[in-house]
């Protein structure tokens, strides 16, 4: 397929390096444009503007940090949505708010265009390595149009039903419970370490036995070993998910308590300075107010 690809970060680069290597062809769009030259040597044409990603694309990929970035490059005078043709695909892969899936997905229908929401559960790693999770919701016969793209990047495709926000309330509550697992970990670490207990022999008991998920084990690691210096996920953006989930919640008169407990981390996180470290960091935050060094 003829992909516009726009957003190169940590997960877009590796999701792009996918596509390319399933045998499609992409032109490529990042705000700092020297994320693209290495693409550009396997192959991919870097293009100026979202605009020029998107002209003649069959298929609009967008990865994103936030909402205002989804925006920008969809509804900005050189975006995206002028230059779609009729018929074409915009794929949203960023965590965006529910209002703004709503707002994407009638804005695609008035211009002709087709839209899906497919946000992913995975590390940049996983990313690289093609072993994402998709979790998709938009038409069927959309997503059965893109699943090859899917296939390229995921291992697994989730399908959340007709309506694309579906996919991105799905998102957030998954992070929602990610954030929380993390904060459970941090506590329950904290005070292992201040008894004066192996943390070490705690977390392989924790992942051998009562926890024994990716999740856990990923961050288990990390908070054991206190590697929060290079980010996977940074705290300013679990910090802006976080806000979504409680956004999402609020607007159905869910109760979410331990997402503002998870919030208020994030917060405590940033205050100390470590708004550019890996969410791992909740471990040295809930150490640190125990008093205990990492």
């Amino acid at each position: 397929m003829r992909i516009g690809f726009i957003g190169l970060g940590r997960m877009g680069v590796g999701m792009a390096g996918r596509l390319l290597d399933a045998g499609h062809t992409l032109a490529v769009y990042n705000r700092t444009a020297s994320r693209a030259q290495a693409l550009r040597e396997r192959g991919a044409v870097v293009a100026e503007t979202p605009e020029a990603a998107a002209r003649g694309a069959e298929v609009v990929y967008t990865m994103l940090a936030d909402d205002a970035a989804v925006e920008h490059v969809v509804y900005a005078a050189d975006g995206a949505l002028a230059a779609m043709a009729n018929g074409a695909v915009h794929v949203s892969a960023s965590t965006i708010s529910v209002a703004l899936a709503r707002r994407l997905s009638e804005s695609h229908a008035r211009a002709g265009h087709r839209f899906v929401s497919a946000p992913v559960f995975g590390r940049p790693d996983a990313a690289a390595a093609g072993k994402l999770y998709v979790v998709a919701a938009g038409a069927a016969e959309t997503i059965g149009f893109v699943q090859p793209l899917f296939d390229a990047v995921g291992q697994r495709t989730y399908n959340m039903g007709a309506e694309p926000s579906n996919a991105n309330l799905v998102k957030v509550s998954g992070n929602f419970m990610l954030f929380a697992a993390i904060e459970a970990l941090a506590e329950s670490f904290a005070l292992i370490r201040k008894a004066g207990v192996d943390v070490k022999a705690f977390k392989d008991l924790l992942t051998s036995s009562l926890f024994n998920a990716p999740v856990y084990h990923t961050y288990g690691d990390l908070l054991a070993n206190g590697k929060d210096d290079q980010a996977g996920f940074t705290v300013t953006l679990a910090l802006k998910d976080v806000r979504l989930a409680i956004a999402a919640a609020e607007s159905l008169a869910v109760p979410m308590p331990a997402a503002s407990l998870a919030h208020d981390a994030f917060v405590t996180a940033v205050a100390r300075g470590y708004e550019n470290r890996d969410q791992a960091v909740l471990g040295r935050v809930a150490a640190e107010n125990a008093g205990v060094t990492v």
